[in-house]
């Protein structure tokens, strides 16, 4: 039985995702693509939206209604943009929709893994501000290339490879969370709670960290995805130095919690990150 939470984020997720795909089909069958008509188009449905979603709910339960509306619509312009947008910039919509689907999907799964502890930071849109400025970053590095370079945005056979990974990295993240049900947290737990145990089956028989794994390679992937040069290298490396140090911090905790048997557990698996082995007695 899903939670109040997660029915609120399911239902204005997809009412959002309908109605802008409805709006979109409608153009697109009209043949009405012009970019001003649709700017004042799906602004007007945005502020309506909102006003509607304050109506609805409070507190709490607007918040998460809001940001899952937005993913839905981010969702939906990502399809319509792949369908309408030129050769060198629709696999920018392709991305809307992986970046769009990841925040939403990670707040869906915490609410049904650990209901009580799920929130609006269950998004993780506002991860970080380092993760914001990557994000724009590479927002502008894509536009800026297909501008001055707009052949280099179609090569699409290497923008699928990161629509893959990026696909892969999701998969494995989500298995991680619903493997480790309670036991999995978006944040490093400093005190360890009664239904916390020591998770080694599944795919933490693979990695010792499958989550950051995946988020790992889907972060690379987004960058592949776009057919980023610059990104595609800096999004990796700043993606190590987190996990390195994520790990590092995390691990320490784990060996306070289950001792011995994580030291086992060390032994035996490894991070799954490479040239990253945690912290070890």
């Amino acid at each position: 039985m899903f939670s109040s939470e997660t029915k609120i984020a399911l239902e204005s997720f997809f009412v959002s995702l309908s109605v802008i795909l409805i709006i979109s089909g409608v153009n697109i069958y009209t043949n009405n693509t012009s970019l001003s008509t649709n700017v004042v188009v799906y602004s007007t449905v945005a502020v309506l939206t909102c006003v509607l979603l304050k109506l609805v709910f409070k507190g709490n339960s607007f918040q998460i209604a809001l940001r899952a509306s937005f993913l839905g619509t981010v969702f939906a312009l990502g399809i319509y943009l792949g369908l309408v947008a030129p050769a060198h910039i629709c696999i920018f919509g392709v991305y809307m929709c992986v970046m769009a689907f990841f925040h939403f999907s990670e707040f869906v799964a915490i609410a049904i893994v650990q209901p009580k502890q799920v929130s609006v930071d269950s998004f993780v849109i506002n991860h970080s501000p380092q993760y914001t400025v990557a994000a724009i970053t590479s927002w502008l590095e894509f536009f800026v290339e297909s501008y001055l370079f707009p052949g280099m945005k179609q090569i699409v056979w290497v923008s699928n490879i990161g629509l893959l990974i990026c696909i892969g990295g999701e998969i494995l993240r989500k298995l991680s969370m619903f493997t480790a049900g309670t036991s999995f947290h978006h944040l490093v737990q400093c005190e360890k709670s009664k239904d916390h145990v020591l998770v080694t089956h599944g795919v933490y028989s693979w990695f010792r960290h499958p989550s950051y794994v995946g988020w790992f390679y889907w972060s690379i992937g987004t960058q592949i995805l776009l057919l980023n040069p610059l990104c595609v290298p800096a999004y990796a490396v700043a993606s190590w130095l987190f996990f390195k140090s994520r790990v590092y911090i995390e691990e320490i905790t784990l060996l306070n919690f289950f001792g011995q048997n994580y030291c086992d557990y060390q032994q035996k698996v490894g991070t799954g990150l490479p040239f990253i082995e945690g912290y070890r007695i």
